[in-house]
């Protein structure tokens, strides 16, 4: 079955990172830092910035803070060339659902959605969840599965259900691994427009399998633009052998997400983009090893990261 969705004429594809949130030492929003990091990322040749996904600790913000950092977001973003996407998190549908009309009015490019997964709620309640979300807004939607974060598990078909019901669905895979998932929506639906997250792990395997697209941190998107180039411009073998060198550090770093979001805020401290690498708490410190990797990656990864 091949459907003609709308979000083909729509681009999302490339590299869209996820935004961290610069703090102050008293875990205070840095709104200097944070603009200029929108700047400098906006500069780097992605094709897409995100805003309140793991990565951006949506977790740890008051609702006020959530809704001036959305609209400063968008702000910053506006004539850059570069998409804006806000993720909405919310539980409950009936605020998820105004959450998604607030950032469509304030003129986010698409949205990213996280499914409900707090006390479990079943699958009809989750699949209900994505569905009204997805009939309240015109944009894109990228519906975030990320089993291992979250603890639930949606079956390919429930996908593809959503996915011929909605011409607005796109989806952003993070399982782990991802390949079953994405081989298999796109076996079926060949016209999806799936992107992966997962600190792109899998980023070429992905794209090889018809995939748009990687969602990684954003503290050095500028090895993952280049990794994508290269794939693009037909340099496979240069661009795997790019992205099994970062595999040697994004491999371990994943191995919690407090400790690669800690991570890589240092690596935006170290590059001089935001003063602090404050993390809110409860955070993951880092020992004299890691910031020995930290400073082995940055001198290996400093020929692209400084051009």
């Amino acid at each position: 079955m091949n459907i003609r969705k709308e979000q083909d004429q729509v681009e999302i594809k490339g590299v869209f990172p996820i935004m961290a949130p610069p703090f102050q030492m008293d875990g205070e929003i840095d709104w200097e830092d944070f603009r200029d990091l929108i700047h400098h990322l906006s500069k780097s040749g992605i094709q897409g910035l995100t805003m309140f996904g793991i990565a951006s600790e949506f977790y740890k913000f008051t609702d006020f803070e959530r809704k001036e950092l959305a609209a400063a977001f968008v702000h910053g973003l506006q004539g850059t060339g570069v998409r804006s996407v806000l993720s909405v998190t919310d539980h409950s549908t009936e605020v998820a659902i105004k959450r998604a009309r607030e950032y469509e009015a304030i003129g986010a490019d698409a949205l990213m959605l996280l499914p409900p997964f707090f006390l479990r709620p079943s699958m009809e309640a989750i699949k209900e969840h994505i569905r009204a979300v997805l009939s309240a807004v015109t944009i894109p939607v990228l519906v975030q599965y990320a089993p291992s974060e979250t603890n639930v598990e949606i079956a390919i078909d429930e996908l593809i259900e959503i996915y011929d019901a909605f011409p607005n669905v796109v989806f952003k895979i993070e399982s782990n691994p991802p390949m079953d998932t994405i081989s298999g929506i796109l076996q079926e639906r060949q016209q999806a427009v799936i992107m992966n997250g997962y600190a792109g792990l899998y980023m070429l395997d992905v794209l090889q399998a018809g995939g748009k697209g990687v969602m990684p941190g954003c503290s050095f998107a500028e090895i993952y633009v280049e990794i994508y180039r290269l794939y693009q411009e037909g340099s496979e073998s240069e661009a795997r052998q790019l992205h099994q060198k970062l595999l040697t550090y994004i491999s371990r770093w994943m191995k919690d997400c407090e400790y690669i979001i800690q991570v890589e805020k240092n690596i935006l401290q170290q590059r001089g983009l935001i003063k602090t690498d404050y993390c809110r708490k409860p955070s993951y410190p880092l020992n004299l090893e890691d910031m020995d990797l930290i400073h082995k990656f940055l001198e290996e990864f400093g020929p692209i990261l400084n051009r």
